[in-house]
């Protein structure tokens, strides 16, 4: 299609600045699931609270409210899981149309190293649940975050999706199992990486 080849000859930019030109319509009731304080954080939580397993999703720069983010929690909770996406940035995701706030700026404010330590927290409060396994998935920005998780075994298998900021000597450290999914034309992470 025209479309294809289009997005095809952005190669380049598809996942630099078009990630961030198009933006979702955050929406803090989106979803069948609800907010609930899990550990430290609110969280977009779907599921059975009762479910020995539980996938932690970690977002894009775009946060928890995203509808497709929550739509997809609700579909991994559809399969059995206890779901848990917290609000990594404390009601402060990316906003583009924020000058003050630049891409760089509001990243130095949001690092991922922050979310790793709040992201230990999250796992710890979901197995004090009586929850036995918890997975991890993490989009872009969150990619790093649960990349730091699954070097330190502290979950047992993770899912990178678009990852951003992680490196291959990260990457070699990871000794779980891990899938890495990137677009054949991802910037950030190509299949050549």
């Amino acid at each position: 299609s025209s479309t294809w080849n289009h997005r095809r000859s952005k190669k380049v930019s598809m996942s630099g600045q078009e990630c961030c030109s198009n933006p979702p319509t955050l929406n803090q009731s989106a979803g069948a699931g609800h907010v609930d304080k899990i550990g430290a954080l609110h969280a977009y939580v779907a599921g059975d609270r009762n479910s020995n397993s539980a996938v932690f999703l970690v977002s894009d720069i775009f946060g928890y409210e995203a509808p497709n983010f929550r739509k997809l929690a609700d579909k991994v909770a559809a399969a059995g899981y206890y779901v848990v996406v917290p609000d990594f940035f404390n009601g402060e995701p990316y906003n583009p149309e924020n000058p003050n706030k630049p891409l760089p700026i509001w990243i130095k404010d949001h690092g991922t190293d922050k979310g790793f330590e709040d992201a230990k927290l999250i796992i710890k409060a979901i197995k004090s649940k009586g929850v036995a396994s918890v997975g991890a998935a993490g989009f872009c920005w969150g990619g790093k975050v649960v990349t730091e998780l699954a070097k330190f075994k502290l979950i047992p298998a993770v899912v990178l999706l678009h990852p951003s900021f992680v490196s291959v000597e990260d990457i070699k450290g990871v000794d779980i199992p891990i899938s890495i999914l990137g677009a054949e034309i991802d910037g950030r992470s190509p299949p050549s990486l």
